[in-house]
């Protein structure tokens, strides 16, 4: 397969180029034998793709290996209880879920799934719980399910475990699949029962399965365990089920399984081992099953610091060849192989950044569909068949997300080091990804032409040896914290270049750019965190580009031809919305009216550019997300800059916009937003990011912008009659208010308000200038999950302190700032303290309640933590002042300790 790869690839090299040489110089040609060929051409780099159908259809990936048919789980699957650390907390979660409803009328049947990250300690917590559970049941069993589960073999297994007369089980061998599932359910149709189902990898596993088990009224549980969250969500749909997320062993419980079984204890290691073991451990990332085979590989080892750094030095060539690691291997590989070829394919591109990284989705989407990984699929776009397969990667517990948003989805993933380890090992394998740094003392490649390229850290040395390679052929080349920048081979070797990224390179000036429009493939191209001040001007004969990201960088003006670039799809100046750009002076160019495809800009500045572009940017009619820096009013001409901008605002209403961000870091007026009409059918994003504070609310934001999901506002005071009109809109599932006056009358959200928002941020001013006392009646906001919002205890103290958190009933997060002002005794600030606490505890959800306090016009800090104590002994989550940020207590010399997360 490796050699039908490379032909594949060297077709692809040889019709690209001969298309170019053909003359089209970026743009379209119809008819004719160009036309003919371009099509021959098309199918012909579809070869990678129809070649990975070919596979499946002759299940290719289906031929039994070498290995042994072992469950490579089965060494941890029977881990005696008193050997596992970490499941406390779980177990005793899920022993009180399972007594549940014991006392009332209605004792349903009730489903438990529990996912985990490469099965990171499900499968203990369930047997934790059917041991310490299961003597309340009539009958309990537990059966493992594997990839491809054979139903009546499972159900065989199962009655054979339960306690029931010698008669039931005659001829139990001659049973078929229908008889196996009836013979099951009749024995447990009037038995309290607690079934543990192992390792389920599918729905319709699943579906197949749970027909055998009785919706009877004893109080039923079952418990299933799986790597893939769609699955866990199908188990426990319904409402007698619940979903139970496990997440990796924290480092204290790390430490305690890792020492345990080499030495009995930490106590016992030496302690010229105990700096090598933390840093094995961090490979680890807290994964049992990985601590468990490590750990059992260096007990066979001689306690020699040397032999230990050895064993970390060579942990991901350890995975192939150590046959202590084959187990973990194995598992790691089972959810591999089970991935699609596409998806396979994303996942080992991810061996490009280096461990620990946080890797953006919409970086990665756009860098795969640069590559050409990703095809349209029926009525989706490319963009969103590669969203899907982000998700699917997460959604299958081979990445780990990171930054959840307002609506569910996570705006980035981390790699954990084991699942690194293999991918790399598979990349180089199949020459998919080169790798020069990475930790690594020489470049990682095997036998063949080098085809993607990463460098991270390299010395000069490796520098060097990169420069006497064969680098016409590197389709994706990443240059990620490079020192030795001016070394690299010059640009006019890459000829195939599909992508080229230089991240935090801060001497990318001293690079030789010469020749990048040479580079007529290129489709991605990055300066993101860069030191560059100026774009070579070559640049604009890059006709097929598709993203330009020149977030972070000093660039201030762009090249006047960029306008010819019409492929261009994302055009990406400042970062939003995680901080505003360092620098912001980028100006819009002269003539952007003609890129009328271009469907997303980020980071101009409105104010700092010409007129006639910031009139121009209404002929956009394809842009979908404008996010503009508009810093500059002491400019002359900023009310017609405003003008000029509004009048765009109006024509782009009128088009596809779902996005707009305008962020500045001055008190820069914008009541013209007031005067926006028509509104955008689709708008679902306004964020408003600046000093300045609206007076009231704009007449635009009402119940008709029923797509509007994400607002972040500024007002110089939050109105109950703006809690009202907000709380009428449909599909807000985010709100951010930001205001600047301390309100001294009590604000209520009333029942049915705000019927699908997640999260609501009320945010005080940065000089803890503004304070409310807003509380919630029931029925108001049944879908919130986060609430963050300042406590003014003065006006509270009248009403006796009180939020009415218990109900909002899918609370998880909750940060309360209690603000006073100088005349209220401390007293009060810690009876208002105790209360929400109190409020929070008692909540079904027991979500993480984090308070803060702060005092008007002073900070103060609590006054139950005596001078020169830790806060953190006193049980108080924050104490750095939310005003200051000051660690201690100025006052009594408390020291803050970090948030409890209680």
């Amino acid at each position: 397969m490796s050699l039908l790869r490379e032909l594949t690839y060297d077709i692809e090299d040889v019709i690209d180029k001969f298309i170019h040489k053909l003359g089209t110089d970026g743009h379209q040609h119809h008819g004719g034998f160009k036309e003919f060929f371009r099509k021959t051409a098309r199918r012909l780099k579809t070869l990678g793709s129809r070649r990975k159908r070919v596979k499946s259809s002759y299940k290719l990936d289906d031929i039994p290996c070498q290995h042994s048919s072992v469950d490579p789980r089965l060494s941890a699957l029977f881990v005696e209880e008193a050997h596992l650390v970490g499941i406390d907390g779980p177990r005793d979660d899920l022993a009180s879920w399972m007594l549940q409803d014991e006392s009332s009328l209605t004792k349903h049947r009730k489903v438990l799934s529990i996912v985990g990250f490469w099965w990171v300690g499900e499968n203990d917590t369930s047997q934790g719980g059917l041991s310490q559970d299961s003597r309340g049941f009539s009958l309990s069993g537990f059966i493992s399910v594997s990839q491809k589960p054979n139903v009546k073999k499972i159900m065989k297994d199962l009655i054979s475990q339960l306690h029931c007369k010698k008669d039931f089980k005659e001829g139990i061998d001659t049973w078929d699949e229908p008889m196996c599932i009836a013979k099951l359910k009749r024995l447990l149709h009037d038995k309290r029962y607690l079934i543990v189902i192992d390792d389920i990898w599918s729905i319709s596993a699943w579906d197949n399965i749970k027909c055998a088990f009785p919706e009877n009224e004893f109080s039923s549980r079952i418990i299933v365990t799986t790597r893939v969250v769609d699955v866990a969500r199908s188990c426990s749909h319904g409402g007698n089920g619940r979903m139970y997320e496990m997440e990796a062993l924290n480092d204290l419980h790390s430490k305690r399984l890792f020492f345990k079984r080499i030495f009995g204890s930490e106590d016992r290691c030496p302690d010229v081992l105990k700096q090598v073991s933390y840093k094995i451990l961090k490979k680890c990332g807290g994964l049992p099953l990985a601590i468990i085979s490590i750990s059992s590989l260096l007990a066979t080892k001689p306690v020699v610091k040397d032999e230990w750094e050895r064993v970390r030095r060579s942990i991901g060539s350890a995975l192939d060849k150590g046959r202590s690691l084959d187990g973990m291997n194995n598992i790691l590989s089972l959810s591999y192989n089970d991935l699609s070829p596409n998806l396979k394919t994303c996942l080992l591109y991810l061996c490009i950044y280096p461990e620990d990284y946080v890797i953006e989705r919409d970086i990665l989407v756009r860098r795969w569909i640069a590559e050409g990984f990703i095809s349209k699929e029926r009525e989706q776009s490319k963009q969103e068949v590669a969203e899907n397969h982000f998700y699917e990667l997460i959604n299958k517990s081979m990445v780990q997300p990171v930054d959840i948003g307002y609506d569910g989805k996570a705006r980035a993933c981390q790699v954990h080091d084991m699942m690194l380890e293999l991918i790399i090992s598979k990349s180089v394998e199949d020459n998919f990804i080169s790798l020069a740094g990475h930790g690594q003392t020489d470049l990682a490649k095997c036998d063949g032409l080098i085809r993607r390229l990463s460098i991270q850290h390299i010395d000069q040395e490796l520098a060097f040896i990169l420069a006497n390679e064969d680098l016409s052929h590197v389709r994706s080349l990443t240059v990620i914290a490079s020192t030795c920048i001016k070394h690299l081979p010059k640009l006019v070797g890459f000829e195939a270049l599909r992508v080229l990224e230089f991240q935090d390179c801060k001497n990318l000036h001293e690079y030789d750019m010469n020749g990048i429009d040479k580079l007529f493939q290129l489709k991605y191209l990055s300066f993101r965190g860069t030191d560059m001040s100026k774009l070579p001007s070559e640049i604009v004969r890059l006709y097929g580009l598709e993203t330009l990201d020149l977030r972070d960088t000093r660039i201030e003006e762009l090249p006047t031809g960029i306008i010819q670039l019409v492929k261009l799809q994302h055009l990406l100046i400042a970062r939003y919305p995680y901080g505003l750009c360092p620098y912001g002076e980028t100006k819009i160019p002269n003539g952007i009216g003609n890129m009328r495809d271009l469907p997303v800009i980020s980071g101009f500045n409105i104010i700092k550019s010409s007129l006639c572009p910031v009139e121009e940017l209404g002929n956009l009619s394809n842009l979908k997300e404008l996010h503009l820096q508009l810093d500059g009013r002491g400019c002359q001409e900023y009310k017609r800059h405003e003008e000029m901008l509004l009048s765009s605002l109006c024509k782009l209403g009128a088009c596809k916009l779902q996005s707009l961000r305008i962020v500045s870091d001055e008190p820069t007026p914008l009541q013209f937003v007031d005067s926006w009409s028509p509104l955008p059918d689709n708008l679902q994003i306004f964020w408003m990011t600046t000093g300045y504070y609206l007076p009231k609310m704009p007449k635009w934001i009402v119940p008709a912008l029923t797509s509007l999901a994400y607002l972040n506002i500024n007002l110089t005071e939050a109105t109950e009659e703006d809690l009202r009109i907000l709380g009428d809109m449909p599909a807000l599932l985010h709100l951010g208010i930001t205001f600047r006056t301390v309100q001294k009358e009590r604000l209520t959200v009333q029942g049915v308000a705000f019927p699908c928002l997640k999260e609501f941020n009320l945010i005080r001013t940065f000089r803890c200038e503004s304070a409310v006392y807003l509380s919630f009646e029931e029925g108001a906001l049944p879908k919130l999950e986060k609430l963050e919002l300042p406590f003014y205890v003065p006006v509270a103290e009248a009403y006796g302190f009180y939020l009415g958190l218990g109900h909002l009933p899918f609370l998880r997060d909750a940060i309360v700032t209690l603000c006073n002002d100088v005349k209220i005794s401390s007293e009060s600030s810690s009876a208002a303290y105790a209360a929400i606490r109190k409020e929070a505890n008692s909540h079904p959800n027991r979500p993480r309640y984090t308070p803060s306090r702060c005092h008007l016009p002073s900070c103060l800090a609590p006054s139950d933590v005596r001078p020169g104590q830790s806060a953190g002994q006193h049980g108080h989550d924050e104490l750095s002042c939310s005003r200051c940020a000051s660690p201690s207590c100025s006052r009594c010399g408390a020291t803050a300790g970090p948030a409890s997360g209680t």
